[in-house]
């Protein structure tokens, strides 16, 4: 499903379950010791999706390690994201050359708990949740806008390898599957990149709502480092 989102260029490989034969290499089982069997077996199957992703790209099996935070660390020359959640895994890669960085995320269609959105919205987000359900009441906007960030987040960390909040993030949903987001930082720039690159201050993302999930995608695309679109 989450090719519909991403760009012709991006590999995907995505599993509603955990299948039998997938399997750690010998260094990602190292990273798994006192995980419970659920976060194991999350574990496998997002690196069983990412070994198959990177397969359509020509790459060879190779571990998914785990750099900063937590995030992927993925074969040189490629750029990557992975996402989990019940009943759904799922990794997208492209090439370096093509796509500056990745972030995917997938969530259950269902309502957050508690006062998440609270804690997540800004206040114009908050605003405009309220219109949408008006307008199409058949979405959990506020489960979808947490989605989104998510999927920001890990489009923004492997290009600067700093932090981005929820209120940092500024994400305008619409109908027709697409969304925005304004980054409310004042330092934009990449960590490794060219002297003076920065991140786009826009970012443009797509969303999908098939089988009970919630998909978003946000692709940076931009060689300069100068602009961001999902194809």
């Amino acid at each position: 499903m989450i090719e519909k989102i991403l760009p012709s260029g991006a590999a995907v490989a995505e599993a509603f379950s955990d299948p039998p034969d997938a399997v750690l290499l010998p260094e990602e089982e190292a990273l798994t010791r006192g995980f419970v069997e659920k976060r194991r077996k999350e574990f496998t199957t997002t690196r069983h999706c990412a070994r198959q992703a990177l397969g359509a790209l020509g790459v060879g099996p190779v571990p998914i390690l785990k750099g900063e935070r937590g995030s992927p660390v993925w074969p040189a020359g490629t750029v990557g994201s992975l996402t989990h959640c019940t009943g759904y895994r799922a990794a997208a890669v492209a090439r370096g050359a093509e796509v500056l960085s990745i972030g995917i995320d997938a969530e259950e269609h269902a309502p957050l708990p508690g006062d998440v959105h609270e804690s997540i919205a800004l206040a114009a987000e908050r605003w405009r949740g309220r219109v949408l359900d008006l307008e199409h009441p058949a979405i959990h906007w506020d489960r979808l806008l947490f989605c989104a960030k998510e999927a920001v987040y890990k489009a923004w960390f492997p290009l600067t390898r700093r932090w981005l909040g929820f209120e940092e993030a500024d994400i305008e949903l619409r109908l027709d599957g697409s969304f925005t987001a304004e980054l409310l930082v004042g330092d934009l720039r990449t960590a490794d990149g060219p002297p003076g690159s920065t991140v786009p201050g826009r970012l443009d993302g797509r969303w999908l709502c098939e089988q009970g999930l919630l998909l978003t995608a946000v692709t940076i695309a931009d060689p300069a480092y100068g602009g961001s679109r999902t194809l």
